[in-house]
């Protein structure tokens, strides 16, 4: 590395629940985004991952546990940091800083006399504490105070990546949910959530597989999609919303889909439950490339998601014409991508640059995003 580049580490969480992902990205001095020097993950131990669902919603004793939690994901989060550093040979002083994202339990921009708020649950501090790196966290809730969903953040960073092409260009990142962003030099930039994503396919799989998730798509593949479900779920009102709109677990979860199963005279079985959720997701994608993006040929999927063959499959189905491929095939692998954002995020915070774009968010101006929480 050049005296004049600089290094971040990035900390993600995503909605799925299932870890905690980290890279260690390289910019030149003046911002440009260069690469990935090492990756690290480490899964979420089952009590973990219980009880951050469990906060999903209100219970007794909350912010008690909450504030656990938090101190346990930052523990999480610090062995990350310290994988990376061994992995890339790093002394710690080669580090600006670490973006830590945190994990998202309440998303209601907006909602509450005109402002709302967004949480995420995190201990910076500790984090700080133990790798001796300063850590810059509570991205969303600055863009939040500007009258903005906070929400999603990330395609401003699509842009210093994957931008500069010729033609219009998507990326969907299909994590718990499915955020969307359409790259076009020639009307400029959209981003928004588009709906669900692997959340409740996920937990279906637990429920009956036993598995964190449905491996490649296999068993939602052997299904039969249920047309009138898929109906009932097509027809929910945030998918008709324009953008900016963002969301979360709060709308998409269990409680949501057993609202919509009830209205059945005869409901699924769990495989075609399974393949009718897969085809929900791939139509609320689809659609909304259809809506947003009429023209663009190609969609770059990066998350978890990349990595259903047959969500990949009944995209490919929905969107005939339109070359569909992860984003490694651009230059960054899919599990990297929220990782590296967060450390772009971190960069852009210490070197005092705005991160957010009001096109995206609906704030009333671009804003610095985060708080930075020095080691020492």
């Amino acid at each position: 590395m050049s005296l004049a580049e600089e290094l971040f580490i990035g900390l993600m969480s995503g909605t799925s629940l299932d870890g905690v992902d980290g890279v260690v990205a390289r910019f030149s001095a003046e911002g440009g985004w260069i690469g990935v020097v090492g990756e690290a993950s480490r899964p979420f131990p089952d009590s973990l991952r219980r009880d951050l669902l469990a906060l999903q919603q209100s219970g007794p004793d909350e912010l008690h546990r909450a504030a656990l939690v938090a101190n346990t994901l930052a523990l999480l989060s610090a062995q990350v940091v310290e994988d990376l550093l061994q992995r890339c040979a790093l002394p710690r002083s080669a580090l600006q800083a670490v973006g830590s994202h945190g994990q998202t339990v309440r998303h209601q921009p907006g909602q509450h006399d005109g402002i709302g708020y967004t949480l995420q649950l995190n201990q910076p501090a500790l984090l700080a504490e133990r790798t001796g790196i300063d850590v810059i966290a509570d991205f969303r809730s600055r863009d939040v105070a500007a009258g903005g969903q906070g929400a999603p953040l990330v395609p401003p960073f699509h842009q210093a990546v994957f931008g500069g092409h010729n033609g219009r260009r998507v990326v969907v990142n299909i994590g718990g949910i499915s955020n969307l962003t359409v790259l076009d030099g020639a009307s400029g930039p959209i981003g928004f959530d588009c709906g669900p994503g692997n959340a409740l396919l996920d937990a279906l799989a637990q429920q009956h597989l036993g598995q964190p998730y449905d491996a490649a798509g296999a068993w939602s593949a052997g299904g039969t999609v249920h047309p009138a479900l898929l109906q009932l779920l097509l027809a929910e009102p945030f998918l008709g919303l324009p953008p900016p709109k963002s969301t979360g677990r709060d709308l998409f979860n269990p409680a949501w889909l057993t609202h919509h199963l009830a209205r059945l005279s005869s409901p699924p079985a769990p495989q075609d439950l399974q393949a009718t959720l897969c085809e929900f997701t791939a139509t609320c994608i689809a659609r909304d490339v259809q809506r947003h993006a009429s023209g663009g040929t190609e969609l770059l999927v990066c998350g978890g998601g990349a990595f259903n063959t047959d969500l990949l499959h009944r995209l490919g189905r929905q969107l005939p014409g339109c070359r569909i491929a992860d984003t490694g095939c651009a230059g960054l692998p899919p599990l990297q991508v929220e990782a590296a954002a967060f450390a772009w995020l971190a960069r852009q915070h210490c070197h005092r640059e705005t991160a957010s774009w009001p096109c995206v968010t609906g704030a009333r101006g671009p804003r610095i995003l985060g708080a930075c929480y020095p080691a020492a």
